[in-house]
């Protein structure tokens, strides 16, 4: 008995898409088109959105603890996306702290 999966395909959380939208995908391509500078502001611009949805779930934690709130739904989502960009942001610095590292020992 097989079971057919391609109705899945079109399933996906919020999360999932909010997260696909707040991390655009670039190409290095486009950096060598544009250089450093979009590189840089494309980094500050992740990272902004990262620090946004830190907030934002701060906010939704401290109205669901006072008690304005009895949604957990939000809260959770807010966690979610929180730290969805957390990790994304953390892998994006690893990888750049690893190339760093790689650029200082070279020999020129």
């Amino acid at each position: 008995m097989a079971l057919d999966i391609t109705e899945l395909y079109n399933v996906s959380s919020g999360v999932v898409r909010d997260a696909a939208k707040a991390a655009p995908t670039t190409r290095i391509e486009d950096y060598k088109e544009n250089g450093f500078d979009a590189m840089l502001h494309t980094a500050i611009d992740n990272l902004n959105t990262t620090n946004n949805y830190l907030s934002k779930a701060e906010d939704e934690e401290i109205k669901w603890a006072l008690g304005e709130t009895e949604n957990t739904h939000d809260l959770t989502i807010a966690l979610q996306k929180a730290s969805t960009a957390l990790q994304y942001t953390v892998a994006i610095r690893d990888k750049l702290l690893e190339a760093y590292k790689e650029l200082i020992q070279m020999q020129v």
